[in-house]
């Protein structure tokens, strides 16, 4: 892994996916944005979004937070339209760590939810990246 290489995070919700990438180094995750769907069925145009981001942002691998419960079929829908590598991450307390460190950082509770999804996606992000330094 001596070249750079930037990492997505994804945060899959009913309504909603979180989207977080790491720098190059693979040291630090960034919240980019919550991509919000109408109808929860209605994957095409989260999945177009996404791939226009992996562009914009030179993307190699993908982390998606998977909850024990949860199947992979967005995983797989991920991996099958972008070629890339999805990496699995465990992401059950994401959710109450993101709304915590929200509010650590003074964010109001009405205003978090607008925020909770990117921050969740690069919380899972950051734990996989952490993980990869120890190895």
């Amino acid at each position: 892994m001596g070249e750079f290489m930037r990492i997505m995070g994804l945060d899959y919700g009913a309504k909603t996916v979180g989207v977080a990438i790491s720098d190059e180094m693979l040291l630090t995750a960034q919240p980019i944005e919550t991509i919000r769907r109408e109808r929860p069925a209605k994957l095409r145009q989260t999945l177009a979004r996404i791939e226009s981001l992996m562009k914009d942002y030179d993307i190699d691998k993908v982390v998606i937070g998977l909850p024990k419960k949860l199947n992979n079929e967005f995983g797989e829908m991920v991996e099958r339209r972008s070629g890339l590598e999805v990496i699995y991450q465990d992401e059950r307390l994401t959710t109450v760590q993101a709304d915590n460190v929200l509010a650590e950082g003074g964010v109001r509770k009405e205003n978090r939810k607008q925020y909770i999804d990117k921050m969740a996606a690069s919380l899972i992000l950051q734990s996989y990246l952490d993980g990869l330094e120890r190895n």
